[in-house]
């Protein structure tokens, strides 16, 4: 009698949120960002073993100590619109980077937009 074949293998498909980004000075979410959280929340909710990890930046703008707190309230934002939507608050953390970690090189509008963000990491 041979042994039964080993199950098959089922190879997870990686899950990948998208940013979310803000006005100068602002944490609030911009209304165009709003199906951005939700599809981004519709994701985690279909992926329950998955956790995520929500990084506030800020462009280089203002002293490191005031990035540092608005990149907190812009990561904060985000957690709070996950949770308004059900994702449960103990698979969601966060953190604030400030101006330490830009996506974009440069000293213009242009790149201090695309570092006014809040990046989501799948964990």
């Amino acid at each position: 009698m041979t042994p039964p074949p080993p199950p098959p293998v089922v190879e997870e498909k990686p899950v990948s949120l998208e940013d979310v980004f803000f006005d100068f000075d602002k944490f609030s979410i911009k209304s165009e960002y709003r199906s951005v959280l939700t599809r981004n929340a519709e994701i985690l909710a279909a992926n329950p073993n998955k956790r995520v990890l929500v990084q506030g930046h800020c462009d280089e703008r203002g002293t490191n100590e005031y990035n540092m707190a608005l990149g907190e309230k812009r990561a904060k934002a985000v957690v709070d619109f996950y949770t308004n939507y059900g994702i449960a608050p103990s698979r969601i953390t966060w953190i604030s980077y400030g101006e330490e970690k830009p996506f974009a090189a440069g000293s213009n509008e242009a790149a201090w937009a695309q570092n006014r963000r809040a990046h989501m990491i799948v964990q």
